[in-house]
């Protein structure tokens, strides 16, 4: 097995901010046309009610731009997320701390929104008329944009609500405003070198991704929850990468064979063979990356353990 020393400087590019972690840009900010691999834009809102809970009612639900008026407005200091129908409406609300601004991130022991004390971050679930007088929890920032006067333009949380008692049934949500997937998910057989047979989801709100190159090479990072990740894809030679195609893949890529190369914490393959699929990919004018979307199967050395993931960069 080949170990790398020194591989964490591909990782230089990585979004470290606020500002490049959700700022691919605001070219990305607005849904993009239904072309073929073109990444589009999500917006919805879900939940799942535990039994006794009071503001869920114990049920579940999804709505979409499709079936609700879904709207997002405030500022980074104070978000409130809204849907709307003939016969239900429901507003989360997400708060910094006192003097802060929200920022991809995870925020625990949340406090009813408008009411919140000290350091705590804000949280207010409410829907049908039913709120908390007390609210216990946690939430979760994947992207979070502003434009230029402050007002919210891109959202992509998660939270969990207990209502009057730190014990009491959770209700659970995922809110998205015109947000891009941007997540990185690995699952490892026992034997794998690469993943030493763990399972991880990377998102937002616990870890930072770089993407460089074109449709002719890409180069991919991920650093969060103490791991670092990388992945080298390239198209067959003389070709270029195409949305919904899968390849065949090998660690350098030759005629009608991709090239793909996964590193994990420093660790990685000098034999390789695999496949690689490309579902997702939009290109700057040009030729540079700007958003991809993919999965991988990857045998390192020839065993037969293998480590799959799957790439999820704006798209």
């Amino acid at each position: 097995m080949r170990r790398r020393t020194g591989w964490r400087r591909v990782l230089t590019g990585a979004l470290t901010s606020l500002a490049a972690t959700v700022g691919l840009s605001t070219a990305l900010a607005q849904p993009a046309a239904a072309a073929a691999g073109t990444p589009a834009a999500v917006t919805k809102y879900s939940y799942s009610s535990q039994a006794g809970d009071y503001i869920g009612q114990g049920v579940s639900a999804a709505y979409t731009p499709a079936t609700a008026t879904i709207t997002a407005g405030g500022t980074a200091e104070y978000v409130r997320f809204r849907v709307l129908t003939d016969s239900t409406w429901w507003d989360v609300d997400l708060a910094a701390p006192v003097g802060e601004e929200l920022h991809p991130g995870v925020y625990r022991d949340a406090e009813r929104a408008s009411f919140r004390t000290g350091r705590s971050p804000g949280l207010d679930v409410s829907g049908d008329g039913r709120g908390c007088n007390e609210v216990y929890g946690q939430f979760s920032v994947n992207q979070l944009e502003t434009d230029a006067s402050g007002a919210i333009t891109v959202l992509d949380a998660t939270y969990t609500q207990h209502c009057e008692s730190a014990d009491a049934p959770a209700l659970k949500g995922v809110v998205k405003y015109r947000a891009h997937p941007l997540s990185y998910a690995y699952t490892s057989d026992t034997g794998d070198y690469i993943g030493q047979g763990l399972s991880q989801t990377h998102t937002g709100a616990t870890s930072t991704f770089s993407l460089s190159g074109g449709g002719d090479g890409i180069r991919y990072g991920v650093s969060g929850k103490r791991e670092y990740w990388s992945a080298s894809l390239a198209p067959p030679t003389g070709e270029q990468f195409e949305a919904g195609r899968t390849y065949q893949a090998e660690r350098s890529a030759a005629a009608g064979v991709a090239g793909l190369d996964v590193d994990g914490n420093g660790r990685g393959c000098n034999t390789i063979t695999g496949e690689l699929t490309v579902t997702r990919l939009a290109l700057n004018d040009d030729g540079t990356i700007k958003a991809f979307a993919g999965t991988f199967l990857q045998h390192c050395e020839g065993a037969e353990p293998a480590l799959r993931g799957t790439i999820h960069y704006y798209a």
